[in-house]
């Protein structure tokens, strides 16, 4: 496995960790190596050194031993390179020597814009064989063009089968919890449509600013950074039928048709159903935190979103006249990820109490689903109350050590396996029903809404709701 940017935070936050997990479980190969690339000027001890640090930051203390380091440190090796330059993946070439027909996993945790240059130049140096696999990052371009120009650069040196465009979200077994929750039960697909679900809603609230990713982050902001590809493929998950078999072209194939299926959100339904923030200064924990035009890298007249709310429609025979409330944000009151399915109420309420049912699945902080029924809280009377089934994933598999999402990925890399992982003409749907929105927001002038720091987000993300007796859960 080669890792492009292998000094930056993705590698040593989150890459080798999981690849150090996989190691002591003993899931890698005996022979498996795996070589960091960057321009940093270190030796293959500074690089190991640097990786422990790091590793020993993010790992259980009970998880890090020094056995399991020893042999783990043994598989790394750093070489130093500039990736715009061609004559350096000659040199590379060089050292890795002449392949004899091992696989070769090149992952790019790089920035987007370097992604083509790479495909081609691993090309050029005759490193891209039909046994080698190449791992894209999000985000896979900034927009519908820019993502085909990304895929069909990659497209010309690599098939298809080879590509694998990381989502860390599906990663996580909660995620895949749905798709055992919808299609292992019998119990929910009779509901699981639009004559019983009220509407849906899929947050992903974070109290972290743009940290050291200010430059990224004010090119993108969050439309493009979460919507168009994290809550998107959320939404497919909850929204797509059953695929005809658990395979990877079964599941992609379902996800693209719901993609397919949204309704365009363009002219006056982008003021309608759609609402961009920014954060200002203000709380989180006590402290105070700086508005977002404060923060390292970041331009001091920025109109940057750090905050969306999108209301979407998928035009289909399952869920006609469903709204799925998209919402994410930085600097928000509490982080958390979570998908709400807002049952219908009964069609006469017999007690004055009584509510809609709803099924919670909660992503994180902790992963749980629960589903709140109403029930007669005790004494005279019928005062109802609601009261939760609870499933806590966590202490229900509490004899397991919970896997990373990045743990689960690089391991379905290594072995070949795509089903986790975003096709070519699935970012590309995505980006086709989120440009209308970019567009819109340009052409009338849609600047973001302020919402202080610390708060739940702008005012105005209530009116998508509020019409309609609805409310965000908070």
């Amino acid at each position: 496995m080669l890792v492009f940017g292998g000094t930056g935070d993705l590698a040593l936050h989150k890459l080798l960790p999981a690849l150090y997990h996989l190691h002591r479980e003993g899931r890698l190969h005996p022979q498996m190596r795996i070589l960091a690339l960057a321009r940093n000027t270190l030796d293959r001890d500074g690089f190991r050194a640097l990786a422990e640090r790091r590793c020993r930051a993010q790992v259980a203390r009970a998880d890090f031993t020094a056995e399991a380091w020893r042999g783990f440190s043994e598989r790394l090796d750093y070489f130093a390179m500039d990736v715009s330059q061609s004559a350096d993946f000659g040199r590379l070439a060089r050292y890795l020597g002449p392949d004899p027909g091992c696989g070769r996993v090149y992952y790019l945790a790089t920035a987007p814009d370097l992604f083509e240059d790479i495909a081609a130049h691993l090309s050029i140096a005759r490193m891209a064989t039909p046994q080698s696999r190449i791992v894209l990052e999000k985000p896979i371009g900034h927009s519908l063009d820019s993502a085909r120009a990304i895929n069909a650069a990659i497209g010309k040196v690599f098939d298809e089968s080879q590509v694998f465009r990381i989502d860390h979200y599906l990663g996580k077994e909660t995620v895949q919890n749905l798709m055992a929750l919808r299609f292992a039960n019998g119990l929910f697909e009779p509901i699981w449509r639009a004559g019983h679900v009220d509407h849906v809603q899929i947050s992903v609230c974070e109290t972290l600013g743009v940290e050291n990713r200010g430059a990224y982050y004010d090119r993108s902001g969050a439309m493009r950074d979460m919507v168009q590809n994290h809550l998107l493929q959320l939404l497919c998950l909850v929204a797509m039928e059953a695929p005809v078999r658990f395979d990877a072209e079964a599941v992609r194939n379902e996800k693209v048709k719901i993609l397919e299926a949204l309704k365009p959100v363009s002219g006056q339904d982008v003021r309608d159903k759609t609402v961009r923030g920014q954060y200002s200064a203000g709380k989180i924990g006590g402290q105070e935190v700086p508005a977002y035009y404060f923060e390292k890298n970041v331009d001091n007249d920025s109109d940057t979103e750090t905050f969306v709310a999108v209301q979407a429609e998928i035009d289909n025979w399952r869920w006609a006249g469903v709204p799925f409330y998209l919402r994410t944000g930085k600097r928000l009151a509490r982080k958390y990820s979570e998908i709400v399915i807002q049952f219908k109420p009964v069609p006469h309420r017999l007690f004055a109490d009584g509510e809609a049912n709803r099924l919670l699945i909660r992503l994180q902080p902790e992963e749980r689903i629960s589903l709140q029924l109403m029930a007669k809280s005790p004494g005279k009377g019928m005062n109802l109350e609601p009261v939760e089934l609870d499933l806590n994933l966590a202490k229900a598999f509490s004899h397991q050590r919970r896997w990373d999402a990045y743990e689960r990925l690089l391991l379905d890399v290594i072995e070949g396996d795509s089903t986790l992982f975003m096709r070519r003409d699935e970012v590309e749907a995505a980006w086709r029903w989120v440009d209308p929105i970019l567009e819109g927001w340009h052409e009338h002038y849609q600047s973001p809404r302020p919402y202080p720091a610390g708060s739940t987000g702008p005012e105005q993300a209530h009116s998508l709701l509020e019409p309609h007796g609805r409310a965000w859960h908070d």
